[in-house]
C-alpha cells in the first residue's frame, strides 16, 4: 500500500508502554455467538435502513464490572486525534482513518450516522478492556462494550510471521476485520447474534461463524474502496489480503496447532470460507453482498 504521506483519521489511543496486566490475563468474556429462532437471515442493508430487529441494538450483553479491571482513564479527543510518531502506529492510524471514511459514506446513504471506533495499541502482556483482561495471546479483537478496537502490533507482526500471512495489506485486513465486528455491533447484529445464541446454545458455534464471515465480508468492502483510490493499491496487496484470511481459517490454526480438523469446532471459518467473504465483499462493494446470516456460508 502506498500510504506514506497520505496522514490519518483514525482515533488512536496509545497505551503502550504504560504496563500490561498485573495479575496474567484471562480469555476476553465474550460469550459465543449462538444460533436460530430470531430471523437472523436479515441482510445486513435492513440494519442500514431501519435500524435492526426488534430488541437489537449493540452490544454483547457482557457485564463490564465482570472481571475486568479498572479502565484507564479516557483520552481526551486532542490526544486521539494526535498523529502517532512511530511507523507501524502511522499505518494503524492511516488504516483505521480510510475504513472509517469508508463506513461513514455508506451509513450516510442510508441516513445513519458512523460513530468511529478508538483503536487501543498496547504491549507488555495485556490490556484491560469493559469486557475483561486479555493478554495480548488473545490477538487483535474489538470490545463491544467500550467500542474500541485493541491491537498489540507486536503480537500481530509475530502471528503473521509464524501463519506466513505477511504484507502491509494483510495487517490492514485485520485493522478493517475488527472495524467490521464495530459496524456490526452499532447496526445490532452482534446483540441480535447474541440473543440467538442464549436461546440455542447448541448452535453457538455455527453463528459465530457466520458472525465473523461477515467482518471479513465488511472488510473486502473496505478493500474495494480502496482499490478505487488513486495510487494507494499495489500490485499484491488483494494477495496479501487473500494470504491473511486463509492463514487465519479454523482449519488452519488447527492443523499447525498438532490437532485434527474440526469444523464442528470452528469460530471463526474455514481458509476456504474466510477467503470467499472476503472476496464478496471486494467485489462487489456492496453490504447486501454479505448475507452471511442465509443458506449455507
Amino acid at each position: 500500500m502506498k500510504w506514506r504521506g497520505r496522514g490519518g483519521g483514525g482515533l488512536i489511543e496509545d497505551r503502550r508502554g504504560a504496563g500490561g496486566l498485573s495479575g496474567g490475563g484471562f480469555p476476553l468474556p465474550m460469550g459465543k455467538a449462538g444460533g436460530g429462532g430470531i430471523g437472523l437471515i436479515i441482510l445486513l442493508v435492513i440494519y442500514l435502513l431501519v435500524g435492526g430487529l426488534p430488541g437489537g441494538g449493540g452490544g454483547l450483553g457482557v457485564d463490564p464490572g465482570t472481571g475486568a479491571l479498572p479502565q484507564a482513564p479516557a483520552p481526551t479527543e486532542a490526544e486521539l486525534k494526535k498523529a502517532p510518531a512511530d511507523d507501524p502506529a502511522k499505518f494503524v492510524d492511516f488504516v483505521a482513518g480510510d475504513v472509517d471514511a469508508t463506513w461513514k459514506k455508506i451509513f450516510a446513504s442510508s441516513g445513519k450516522s458512523y460513530e468511529q471506533p478508538i483503536i487501543v495499541l498496547y504491549d507488555n502482556g495485556g490490556v484491560s478492556t469493559a469486557c475483561g483482561n486479555a493478554p495480548s495471546t488473545v490477538g487483535p479483537f474489538y470490545c463491544p462494550n467500550d467500542r474500541k478496537v485493541y491491537l498489540d502490533i507486536a503480537f500481530m507482526n509475530e502471528l503473521q510471521q509464524r501463519l506466513g500471512a505477511q504484507g502491509d495489506f494483510a495487517q490492514a485486513y485485520i485493522v478493517a476485520h475488527e472495524i467490521g465486528h464495530h459496524v456490526q455491533n452499532q447496526l445490532g447484529v452482534m446483540e441480535d447474534v447474541n440473543l440467538a445464541q442464549q436461546e440455542d446454545p447448541e448452535g453457538a458455534n455455527n453463528l459465530s461463524v457466520r458472525l465473523e464471515l461477515q467482518a471479513d465480508c465488511l472488510a473486502g468492502i473496505w478493500a474495494h474502496s480502496a482499490l478505487q483510490q488513486a495510487d494507494l493499491l499495489e500490485t499484491g496487496d488483494l494477495e496479501e489480503a487473500l494470504n491473511a484470511a486463509a492463514a487465519v481459517g479454523d482449519d488452519r490454526i488447527q492443523k499447525q496447532s498438532g490437532g485434527q480438523v474440526n469444523s464442528d469446532t470452528f469460530t471463526h471459518g474455514s481458509g476456504e470460507q474466510r477467503v470467499k467473504w472476503f472476496k464478496a465483499g471486494f467485489q462487489s462493494g456492496d453490504p447486501t453482498a454479505c448475507d452471511t446470516f442465509k443458506g449455507d456460508v
